[in-house]
């Protein structure tokens, strides 16, 4: 485990963003900064740290956890379906084929559960049975497993645009045509490929791939799979060995993501109403910790701890790749 005062260290130069003039204009996602060129696309994954729609602080060594991580199921996954990397010149950085929009965010779940006001659990205990067009029974409780994986799109903005994720059904997507219906449905086989591909290598590696996003782009007219797959901030993960147990009792699973953040937070305040504080120490320490171990656990890889600052490195990195 990285120590705590490594991470401490480092936090006074985390990655919150970086500027690269010989690349053009810059564009920010919520943790991303990117830049467009004819047709490439240079994604730099910084360390902030998003939840309720704001940025909360910045996290050491997150972006390159994330970026590395997708790079691994990018990997693992391309005899799905076909990705838009080209190469990682650099821990934190992505070169990618630059995609045309493809407006719809695919989520799947695996399981009932989620604590913001767009999660199905939400929903289900505010009396909804019909969630996403899908029919819910009575009587479920939270974090109970559904019969089998289900589809829950959404909008998908354009990257670094103010709008935000609202929710879609099959119906709409086809009724209003927002994408062909082909294509959408040709998006909703991939999506539950990649989901149970990525389930059963979590489980095999003690972890429970409870639901993620997947996005999508169009290169040369054909759905490539780009942004990230399958990381803590993508997904949410729970610790396979203790769920059954902590389900009858009624507990709340060991997850093994971005969610304790969430829950750290709900727990004390109402974050669609209350001001929300920037993350103490103690849990940028225990999230930069928890980043590390989730990419340690399903890649089998140690993680390679560096020294910040590093916006110097990336920019030698791009040099030596040629984009610089």
């Amino acid at each position: 485990m990285v120590q705590s005062k490594t991470i401490l260290k480092a936090l006074p130069h985390v990655l919150k963003t970086i500027t690269i003039p010989e690349l053009g204009e810059k564009k920010q996602g919520k943790v991303r900064d990117f830049y467009i060129l004819k047709d490439k696309r240079v994604t730099i994954t910084t360390d902030r740290q998003s939840a309720f729609d704001i940025i909360l602080g910045s996290i050491p060594f997150k972006g390159a956890v994330l970026n590395q991580l997708a790079a691994f199921w990018f990997e693992k996954t391309k005899h799905i379906v076909q990705n838009h990397v080209i190469s990682i010149p650099d821990p934190n950085v992505l070169i990618s084929k630059s995609c045309k929009n493809f407006p719809i965010e695919i989520v799947v779940r695996g399981y009932l559960t989620g604590t913001t006001n767009t999660s199905i659990w939400y929903s289900y205990q505010k009396g909804e049975r019909n969630i996403y067009g899908m029919p819910f029974p009575d009587g479920m409780k939270k974090n109970q497993k559904l019969p089998e994986p289900i589809i829950t799109p959404t909008t998908h903005p354009e990257a670094g645009s103010n709008l935000h994720d609202e929710r879609l059904t099959k119906e709409q997507i086809v009724k209003e045509n927002i994408v062909d219906k082909k294509l959408y449905e040709q998006a909703e086989k991939i999506a539950l490929e990649l989901f149970d591909f990525g389930s059963k290598w979590c489980q095999k590696h003690g972890i429970i791939l409870v639901d993620t996003k997947y996005e999508f782009g169009l290169y040369d007219n054909k759905l490539i799979l780009i942004d990230e797959i399958h990381t803590p901030d993508s997904s949410r993960f729970w610790i396979s060995d203790t769920y059954e147990e902590r389900f009858a009792k009624d507990q709340e699973p060991e997850n093994f993501d971005k969610e304790f953040i969430r829950l750290w937070y709900t727990q004390r305040i109402d974050p669609y109403k209350d001001r929300i504080p920037p993350m103490p120490d103690e849990l940028i320490i225990k999230a930069a910790q928890r980043y590390i171990d989730v990419y340690e656990k399903l890649t089998g890889k140690t993680f390679e701890v560096f020294d910040y600052p590093i916006e110097n490195r990336i920019k030698q990195n791009l040099k030596k790749s040629g984009i610089l």
